[in-house]
């Protein structure tokens, strides 16, 4: 079973929600275990969860939450308004390039295509590629190179083209 199949039969069991898979074939063995979804009950937004577990990677807020003190700061949520946010389809470690030393597979500026690399996640000893959805311009990074990563946590904003 190469990444692309094992890629897809994660996908697969994430659609079908099946929580627990194994698969034996000859002397190849692969256990998919997933956490259960928590319950559809309000849930915090998934950006505070960011800045409480990762305070060094996310810059604490200039004044208290809910207020506005510039109109730089009442326009950034207009101007994310209009982003697609790509997402983690796995857990995993996240990488920028493809070897250490390289360069990354994007910055943010960069025009995107869809299928296009956008780095790779880690998942037990297996480098999965992560491609873009979206044809766009990269705005922001929003993972560092070597953090830990869950499923679903997002990890860039495109601007996608009109």
């Amino acid at each position: 079973m190469n990444q692309k199949e094992l890629k897809e039969l994660i996908e697969f069991l994430i659609e079908k929600d099946i929580a627990e898979f194994e698969l034996e074939r000859g002397d190849f063995k692969v256990k998919i275990k997933r956490a259960a979804e928590p319950s559809h009950v309000a849930l915090p937004d998934s950006r505070y969860i960011a800045v409480q577990h990762m305070p060094s990677t996310v810059p604490a807020p200039a004044s208290a939450p809910g207020r506005f003190d510039s109109a730089a700061d009442a326009a950034a949520p207009e101007s994310e308004a209009g982003l697609h946010i790509v997402r983690s389809p796995i857990v995993g470690t996240f990488y920028e390039s493809p070897s250490p030393g390289s360069p990354p597979f994007v910055k943010v500026g960069d025009a995107l295509e869809v299928g296009q690399v956008l780095c790779i996640v880690e998942a037990m000893k297996l480098m999965n590629e992560i491609e873009c959805d979206v044809a766009g311009e990269l705005v922001k990074k929003l993972v560092a190179n070597g953090q830990p990563i869950e499923y679903g946590q997002e990890l860039f904003a495109v601007r996608p083209a009109k």
